[in-house]
């Protein structure tokens, strides 16, 4: 008797399975290049699902790839371009290979103040007229649908740092070219490329004395563990921009109503990554803290003697480039 109750449970549980199936008129796949579970993608990834199926009343089935579609980002962006995907999270580096140059500014070190100042930017004017040029010089073919955040990065490393003097004759591991390598070295310090994999090992016997972050990343990595990493001084000097991107020409074949569900799904997507996000960063503090690790409070240090190498940069990058009227757009977002 169980036997045929368990095999009408079976029978009735795959009913409903190809039930919701076929009423699916839209399988969307969307992905990341994170494969933890706790990384603040994931929880914006399902709530795009969650949101999109709930919406449409089960017209839109949703499958999230938590890095099994890849954990390179060039991957995903790839699969994205050749429809093995339909949405994915990327940072905007790729961009300035396939003529987009104005996400550069994104790189631009003390572009932002502050979360509230970077959500200004990104959901007003400036996040607006990205997204078209983005749209225009790609052909239609990335359409951002969210931006969203990898949080702010900090220095950690081996001794205390509360003024920009501090960091010379440093080496740090970061970007070892462009304006990011700029404000390092006009800092004395020596910018270094140590893989991501191989940092802990680097700082732990001290190839490298330093290097920049944010919390949650060195946090689930350990480098504050490390001899050069117990030291974190919150610089706050990049406030990240990720991508939530969908192929533009994908996007206008769909119908109005298939676009609105998508829409709303976006927004709250969005939403819940940057909150999950920000959450993240005040635990991950407190984590590393509780390990021992000192930390310099952004107010205790001379933020102004960061700003003073780093604001000249962002207006030789824009005049050179011709993106003055952007960065006006940045820095008149927090007025």
């Amino acid at each position: 008797m169980k036997k045929i109750v368990a095999l009408m449970l079976a029978l009735v549980l795959m009913l409903a399975l190809a039930a919701t199936a076929m009423a699916a008129e839209l399988t969307l796949i969307i992905a990341s290049n994170q494969t933890s579970q706790e990384n603040p993608y994931h929880f914006g990834l399902a709530k795009f699902k969650e949101v999109a199926e709930e919406l449409s009343g089960g017209k839109i089935e949703v499958i999230c790839h938590d890095g099994t579609l890849g954990e390179n980002e060039n991957e995903l962006v790839e699969k994205l371009d050749l429809g093995a995907a339909h949405m994915v999270v990327a940072s905007p580096g790729f961009m300035t290979a396939i003529g987009v140059p104005e996400v550069d500014m994104l790189s631009l070190l003390y572009l932002f103040d502050s979360f509230d100042h970077w959500e200004a930017a990104m959901d007003g004017e400036f996040g607006e007229t990205m997204k078209e040029l983005i749209l225009d010089k790609t052909g239609n073919n990335f359409r951002i649908m969210g931006y969203w955040t990898s949080s702010v990065r900090d220095y950690y490393g081996k001794k205390e740092v509360r003024t920009a003097a501090d960091m010379k004759g440093m080496s740090i591991r970061t970007q070892t070219s462009g304006v990011v390598a700029d404000f390092w070295t006009k800092l004395g310090a020596t910018p270094s490329n140590v893989a991501w994999g191989e940092l802990y090992q680097a700082l732990q016997q001290g190839v490298v004395d330093s290097a920049e972050n944010d919390y949650t990343n060195f946090y689930l990595k350990e480098h504050h563990k490390t001899p050069n990493g117990h030291y974190i001084s919150e610089t706050h000097h990049d406030y990240t921009t990720r991508l939530f991107l969908m192929n533009g020409n994908f996007y206008d074949s769909l119908s109005d109503e298939m676009k609105g569900w998508i829409d709303e799904a976006a927004k709250a997507a969005t939403a819940e990554e940057r909150s999950v996000t920000y959450g993240m960063m005040e635990s991950s503090k407190q984590a590393v803290i509780a390990d021992g690790t000192e930390v310099v409070n952004y107010e205790d240090l001379d933020i102004e003697s960061f700003k003073s190498v780093a604001i000249p940069i962002q207006d030789e990058f824009a005049a050179k480039n011709g993106m003055t009227e952007l960065l006006e757009m940045v820095r008149n977002a927090k007025k």
